[in-house]
């Protein structure tokens, strides 16, 4: 079944063009859609026309006529006028209107399959069955990818990805839940990240001209099998949860850039408040204040490089080894040697997805 939204727009475009007005009606003559206040009061007469056994037929001046879904009466559509040519534009239109239904209908089963092979709902002789059945191709190269705003579920982000891929498009658009739209990207034997990359900075672009805001867009893996869809989806769902803690100051991740961040992510807490406890005793790294961590992270981005962090901070070189010290005598951690500074980026790494996980109760 199609929106009456639908209905409404279709007519509205066959009258723009036949200049002929047009009502749909259910199978009880309820309107469906108008494009004349007049035609409202057919009710009646449309629900007397659909129990009859014609297909079409002139009553008061319309012209009427039937459309079915899979021989299931649907609708009973009507045309203002009498004559020939008012028979064959409404005749034309009820045609446009059931493979509109059709269409609808193939879509909404491909949008069924999509999501339960998402959700790995299927087995794997139903996959391919299915598939072959809805004529989609199973052994082509695709990515999954989630898209998340900050409009949530009042917003219209469906139909605007929709409307951002076209119809014509060998993608699929759904949702699993009312938080977040995703896309199932048929590939090209030749993209890679790179091209991924590209597409999700469309999308983004696109969902910001349209006013959405908070966009965030993650992605999993390339699969080459329609099986391996599920594994993809799963990988950009994480993408999605692990970019916000670790990754928050960008709108666009990819699963493979996730590093040891993923393997956080799958920590239970009171593991990570042992890990923490039994590193630096009573105390939490981010108790430090702002200079201290800004001289932390300063030198893990320059790879643990006393030079060239001391000229990027515009500090003399002994004001971090000082800072460094002070830090080595209150944590027993001298982050200049490579296994203390891993386990020192590590630690910071679990306060913060201890901290977002706290923050995700409340």
């Amino acid at each position: 079944m199609i929106s009456n939204q639908i209905l409404q727009n279709t007519i509205e475009g066959l009258k723009s063009i036949a200049r002929v007005d047009f009502c749909v009606m259910d199978t009880d003559g309820k309107e469906a859609a108008s494009t004349s206040d007049e035609m409202s009061q057919c009710g009646a007469e449309a629900s007397e026309f659909a129990k009859s056994p014609a297909d079409s037929q002139e009553i008061q001046g319309h012209q009427y006529f039937k459309i079915f879904d899979e021989q299931q009466l649907e609708y009973v559509l009507i045309a203002a006028g009498i004559g020939e040519d008012v028979y064959m534009v409404g005749k034309m239109a009820a045609f446009q209107i059931q493979n509109l239904l059709i269409a609808y209908k193939e879509r909404f089963d491909k949008d069924n399959f999509i999501k339960n092979l998402l959700l790995d709902n299927l087995l794997l002789i139903d996959i391919y069955s299915r598939a072959k059945k809805l004529h989609i191709q199973t052994d082509v190269k695709r990515v999954v990818m989630i898209i998340e705003t900050d409009n949530g579920k009042d917003s219209n982000v469906l139909e605007v990805m929709r409307t951002f891929f076209g119809s014509n498009s060998k993608d699929f658009i759904t949702a699993v839940d009312e938080n977040n739209v995703i896309v199932v990207k048929d590939l090209s034997e030749g993209d890679n990240q790179k091209e991924i990359e590209r597409a999700a900075k469309g999308m983004e672009a696109f969902l910001l001209k349209e006013g959405m805001s908070g966009i965030h867009i993650a992605y999993g893996t390339i699969v080459k099998e329609i099986k391996e869809v599920s594994r993809s989806y799963k990988e950009a769902k994480m993408a999605m949860d692990v970019g916000k803690i670790f990754f928050d100051e960008r709108n666009i991740i990819a699963y493979s850039e996730l590093g040891i961040g993923r393997l956080i992510y799958q920590l239970p807490i009171p593991l990570c408040k042992m890990f923490i406890k039994e590193i630096f005793g009573g105390k939490s790294p981010d108790e430090f204040d702002e200079e201290t961590l800004t001289t932390i992270n300063k030198f893990f981005e320059n790879s643990l490089n006393v030079s060239e962090t001391s000229r990027q901070l515009f500090i003399h070189r002994n004001t971090l080894v000082y800072r460094l010290d002070k830090l080595q005598k209150s944590t027993r951690l001298d982050i200049r040697v490579f296994e203390d500074a891993i386990t020192f980026r590590i630690a910071l790494m679990v306060v913060k997805y201890m901290n977002y996980m706290e923050n995700m109760e409340y």
